[in-house]
């Protein structure tokens, strides 16, 4: 009965503290996971420069298995909360128990990849002999430990498509402070513990994934959550990871977008100046502070619209999608103001250089502008995740990060200089908006008409 009153809570508490009980653990999780990436960087940077830009060529590997977990995880607790919401539990118990044959299935194959040929991919970046040696030896021990890494990421998915947020976070929290704690001892040898180098970055990734995966594994196969694994009963069906997909790969491919046009964003202003390049390092930084209350309101946001949805409740759907819209506005309103009003003391947290100043303070004040609508488009494309159409969300994203941003910058550029590409990336956020607006309204309108039918139906 308790199960049963905990998984219904999407379908009857009120919205927004809901809203609030649910992103909250993801938002203190994604803000600890990022204070580890930084911290991780900030030790390896202390062996060398050239340490450090090993792990800067290792990166685009990595976001690799980060998109795989994360668009295996977005595609599971969609369709586990769309599941639950129908009151289909035993096919959602299905789902979770393809997902660790799936995570399995990643940890082997990209293991097998890293431990016979991490030096090729990362001579794929590279002709320098001592960035390859450094490379392969971190690329060689993430890869080969992948699974410890897709266990945590991949199973976290489960639980927060049954409402259950909290238990996601603690398990990034060890992940992740497990690793700040042992990174130093590894990394530099104090103590009893060898000096390891960029090894002991991996080493330390690997083990603290690895511990937070034991933990997870351990409360997804008590008997005290709605979605139960049993895996003696399990009877593969194709549909399921199809379905898993659907959404999922939508999101995979937006992971990697994003680093595509960083790359292109690069490029194009190295025409103007070096510096320049440093502006671009610094917003994608200051950015993922100022978005990361946005993305872990969607962790909260995106079960509740899908229970609602297989539970065919369009009501509390539209007051959900209101709230959550409304929130994730507040928040980049507040980002916004930030960088209008201080961007060169932001920029001076990074450097004090004349130069950086001037060309950060312009670019931020400029950039900044697309903040106004970057919220509502981000939960824009998770309201068409929790509805199982993970395919606007991946057109929408390509259009303003790929087709928009990057020839937008490169003619705003040629024609005015570099003072007027910054104004590239709210033009593609205003356009983008326009599409996305059309189309999810239109989406909706037809599935809340067909909700209200179905139920005129049973209730005549």
């Amino acid at each position: 009965m308790k199960i049963e009153q905990q998984s219904d809570r999407l379908g009857i508490e009120a919205i927004m503290p809901l809203l609030i009980k649910l992103s909250t653990p993801a938002i203190i999780g994604m803000i600890v996971q990022a204070l580890y990436n930084i911290v991780d960087s900030i030790y390896v940077g202390r062996l060398s420069t050239e340490a450090l830009s090993a792990l800067s060529l290792a990166f685009p590997i990595q976001l690799i298995l980060v998109a795989l977990g994360v668009g295996t995880g977005v595609g599971t607790s969609s369709l586990i909360s769309r599941l639950l919401g129908k009151g289909e539990e035993e096919r959602a118990n299905n789902v979770a128990e393809h997902v660790v044959l799936i995570s399995i299935g990643y940890g082997l194959i990209i293991g097998i990849i890293g431990f016979f040929w991490a030096d090729n991919l990362i001579h794929l970046f590279t002709n320098n002999t001592l960035l390859i040696d450094l490379g392969h030896k971190y690329m060689k021990i993430i890869m080969a430990g992948s699974l410890a890494i897709f266990i945590p990421m991949i199973f976290n998915s489960i639980l927060r498509g049954e409402g259950n947020t909290f238990l996601p976070m603690l398990t990034m929290v060890i992940g992740a402070g497990l690793n700040i704690f042992l990174d130093p001892f590894l990394i530099f040898g104090l103590g009893f513990f060898p000096k390891l180098g960029v090894a002991g970055a991996a080493y330390a990734t690997v083990f603290s994934r690895l511990v937070s995966g034991i933990f997870i594994t351990l409360v997804l196969f008590s008997d005290k959550n709605q979605v139960q694994l049993k895996l003696s009963k399990f009877k593969f069906d194709f549909q399921i990871i199809k379905e898993i997909y659907q959404v999922g790969f939508p999101a995979m491919v937006m992971r990697l977008l994003a680093s595509i046009m960083l790359l292109g964003m690069n490029k194009i202003v190295s025409n103007y100046s070096t510096t320049a390049i440093a502006v671009v390092g610094i917003f994608f930084r200051l950015q993922s502070f100022i978005l990361l209350p946005v993305f872990g309101f969607n962790q909260g946001f995106l079960p509740i619209v899908g229970y609602n949805y297989g539970h065919n409740n369009p009501q509390r759907m539209k007051k959900t999608i209101i709230y959550g819209t409304s929130s994730a506005f507040c928040f980049t309103l507040i980002g916004f103001s930030i960088f209008q009003l201080f961007p060169a003391n932001l920029i001076k947290f990074f450097n004090q250089d004349p130069e950086l100043i001037r060309i950060g303070t312009s670019a931020l004040r400029k950039i900044s502008f697309a903040y106004l609508l970057a919220g509502i488009n981000i939960v824009g494309s998770a309201t068409f995740q929790a509805i199982g159409k993970g395919f606007p969300s991946l057109l929408v994203s390509f259009l303003r990060q790929i087709i928009l941003i990057l020839p937008l910058m490169y003619l705003l550029g040629d024609l005015y200089g570099l003072n007027a590409v910054w104004f590239a990336v709210p033009i593609a956020e205003v356009i983008s908006f326009i599409l996305l607006a059309v189309w999810l309204m239109s989406t909706l309108k037809k599935s809340f008409t067909h909700m209200e039918q179905k139920n005129s139906v049973q209730t005549s």
